[in-house]
């Protein structure tokens, strides 16, 4: 087996093997299970809002844990969100699967006090194509963590690196700059992380990036659920389990139930169908937006999260979330960010700042991804956001990396607000 380390965000080779668990006790999320079964995420707000405790997502500009915060002015400011029974040896169906390698355990262990192995799955034949389905055990490629799926989303990719002809299942998508970008149908997950791995990707992805807006008037609170991700199609590294509750999450046994007669033997509640459908408009990934720079690749997908009334006038909402990946082997270090914010009343607005969620993240072969969401309001239904992010090499030099263009989207036909958790 190959060791994996989760500091090392590690790709798919040496996420395949070994993993190390340091840290053995529970992982308290931030969210209460009603007696009923429903879920309560947990509020908090910006400094300044009166009497809710926790962590605080800065809004418009709030201070972060780490140190810093993207300073944003006016109503269109980008201000940050702050991110196994089947026989052994068995594989879901499918090409490829008469081809098996050699059957590969998942095992973990903790180098620092010499912990013996722990098992944790059987590798599985990744899918090139198709789509995985409910209750599949994975682990992520890049950042290394243990994961489940819930459900799939259909998004339109639009990458500025592809020039192949454009397939038939494509939409042109509009924004700045000459080049057209024509949209191709992708495959994204929803899924839960494992509770016990969160610690040691919270320097590389953040665990609590999915965030909704309060359920009353005050636009300045979010809600967050902790260890809910997005998580693209080739991503996934499927595995399988013989435990029948494989994954630490306080959601996993709301969600999923254990059914041994299926493949995988992980299908959906009832509870987990209900809340889909009830926050459906809040969840859904539509758009992704991907272009390279310098080896640099820069991936943005935004998120509609509803409109506020402030100061009588509307105040409409998004999430965005980066990931940036070094392709190369050399190690370069982000140190400025570059916003251009348009939106439909006709403004437009210039952003610059030192780093992102005040972190100025190093990208190496060992650790090449960094991940974070960030949010963005505007006192109109519709924008657009673009720019670059200025990384040093080690030679001292500076290079601009592009953040491809992106669209700000409302839903004009919502009829009621977005609250943290529907039920």
């Amino acid at each position: 087996t190959i060791e994996s380390g989760f500091s090392g965000s590690g790709r798919s080779q040496r996420a395949l093997g070994r993993r190390r668990l340091h840290n053995r006790r529970g992982w308290r999320p931030r969210g209460a299970l009603w007696p009923g079964g429903g879920v309560s995420a947990r509020p908090f707000r910006c400094p300044g809002s009166a009497g809710l405790g926790g962590r605080h997502v800065g809004l418009r500009g709030a201070a972060l844990p780490g140190g810093g915060a993207e300073q944003v002015p006016g109503p269109g400011a980008a201000a940050q969100g702050g991110p196994e029974p089947r026989p052994p040896g068995a594989v879901c169906g499918g090409p490829g699967a008469s081809q098996l390698p050699p059957r590969r355990h998942l095992s973990s262990r903790n180098r620092a006090e010499g912990k013996v192995l722990e098992p944790v799955g059987v590798f599985e034949v990744p899918k090139p194509q198709g789509k995985y389905e409910t209750g599949q055990l994975f682990l992520h490629s890049v950042f290394g963590y243990r994961g489940i799926v819930l459900f799939p989303w259909q998004a339109r990719l639009y990458d500025r690196d592809v020039a192949s002809p454009v397939p038939e299942k494509s939409e042109s998508a509009a924004g700045h700059g000459s080049k057209e970008v024509k949209g191709k149908t992708h495959t994204y997950y929803q899924v839960l992380i494992d509770a016990r791995d969160c610690p040691h990707i919270s320097q590389r992805s953040q665990t609590e990036a999915v965030t909704f807006l309060a359920n009353h008037d005050d636009s300045r609170a979010l809600y967050a659920i902790p260890g809910l991700d997005y998580v693209s199609h080739e991503d996934i590294l499927p595995y399988s389990s013989t435990d029948q509750v494989p994954i630490q999450h306080e959601l996993f046994e709301r969600f999923l139930m254990y059914d041994q007669t299926k493949v995988p033997p992980f299908v959906a509640r009832d509870t987990l169908c209900a809340w889909q459908e009830k926050n459906h408009p809040w969840l859904e990934l539509s758009d992704v937006h991907r272009e390279t720079t310098e080896n640099i690749r820069v991936t943005v997908i935004p998120f509609y999260m509803g409109m506020r009334e402030a100061q009588n006038s509307h105040v409409y909402w998004w999430r965005y979330c980066i990931r940036l990946e070094n392709l190369d082997n050399e190690v370069v270090q982000l140190r400025e960010r570059h916003w251009r914010i348009f939106s439909l009343s006709g403004t437009l607005e210039t952003v610059r700042g030192r780093g992102v969620v005040g972190r100025e993240p190093v990208l190496s072969k060992e650790q090449p991804a960094f991940q974070y969401s960030s949010h963005v309001s505007l006192q109109a239904s519709s924008g657009h956001m673009w720019g670059t992010f200025r990384f040093e090499r080690p030679d001292g030099s500076h290079f601009d990396v592009r953040i491809p263009p992106f669209s700000l989207e409302s839903n004009k036909d919502e009829k009621t607000p977005p609250s943290g958790l529907h039920w």
